[in-house]
């Protein structure tokens, strides 16, 4: 085994869910911000996550479990562990309550918003995706765009997903290249904002020109620079922050890219001793990098 890339797993696993714990209890306005913590009492400095890693840590699971991506059985187990108190969207929890009934994804993923979601949904768990499939692109592609439907039929939903799948990868591989990942965009509002991914942004501009919202490329690019652009993880968050916005889910997507590409070692540990389940990540991030790894080589 790869020491330095089970780190790296560990690294973004870690990464996502402190990046969404740290940024959780500043998303959503005073009156999301006041809820958090009145579901947080007695928690003590415990630095709870919300459903963007319960969502991401679900989809490890199952690739594990299923020694690759079975999107129905993903689905249901969506659907079985949906915890209300971990902030779910209220689109969300009705589209996983559909399929808890029952109901097929392919048609639920419509059933609440007939356009599909271009929300950044599909892009906020998208990294264990990246990591399992970093050796095969083609086959990352796919995963991602079925996994990121299951929830988000719309095509700015799903391209997301398969953005922050893609970033990873690279970063676990060395490097996030925003060039690549322009020429790969497929629509034009991801390739725009890719365009200016490259550039020097205070933190006006990135608010104004990259956006902070919770539609898909409007954060789900955001993270990819603040990613490449940070080499400390705690003034990247510090950043993510002040940008206001969808602070947990941008802070999520940009620690998994982060991690995969500088390991545990460039967590901050006094934040990492408060991570909520901390060792059930680190686990399961190794057993993903274990069978990512079997997995790949046992290919002809």
């Amino acid at each position: 085994m790869d020491l330095d890339l089970e780190d790296r797993f560990a690294g973004s696993l870690l990464g996502l869910a402190l990046g969404d714990a740290l940024g959780a209890p500043h998303e959503g306005g005073p009156a999301g911000q006041a809820v958090w913590w009145l579901l947080g009492l007695g928690k003590g400095d415990l630095l709870r996550w919300t459903d963007d890693t319960e969502m991401a840590m679900g989809l490890a699971e199952s690739l594990i479990e299923n020694r690759g991506l079975d999107a129905d059985r993903l689905a249901r187990a969506w659907a079985d562990r949906v915890d209300w108190k971990r902030g779910y969207g209220s689109g969300t929890r009705n589209l996983l309550g559909l399929i808890r009934e029952g109901a097929d994804w392919r048609a639920a993923n419509r059933a609440i918003i007939p356009e599909g979601s271009f929300g950044n949904g599909a892009s906020m768990r998208a990294a264990p995706l990246g990591l399992f499939f970093h050796r095969d692109p083609g086959e990352l592609t796919l995963a991602a765009e079925l996994a990121s439907s299951i929830t988000h039929a719309h095509p700015l939903g799903i391209e997301g997903g398969l953005l922050i799948a893609r970033a990873t990868a690279m970063a676990l591989r060395g490097g996030v290249d925003t060039v690549l990942l322009r020429e790969g965009a497929r629509t034009a509002e991801f390739r725009d904002l890719l365009s200016l991914a490259r550039e020097e942004l205070d933190r006006k501009e990135v608010r104004r020109r990259l956006g902070a919202g919770v539609e898909a490329h409007r954060s789900a690019v955001t993270a990819v620079h603040l990613a490449n652009r940070f080499r400390e993880f705690m003034p990247m968050i510090e950043f993510t922050i002040s940008l206001g916005g969808d602070t947990d889910t941008i802070g999520a997507m940009a620690g998994g890219i982060f991690g995969a590409r500088h390991g545990t070692k460039a967590l901050p540990l006094d934040a990492l001793d408060r991570l909520e389940e901390r060792d059930w990540i680190e686990r399961t991030a190794r057993r993903l990098c274990g069978v990512a790894v079997e997995r790949s080589d046992s290919k002809p």
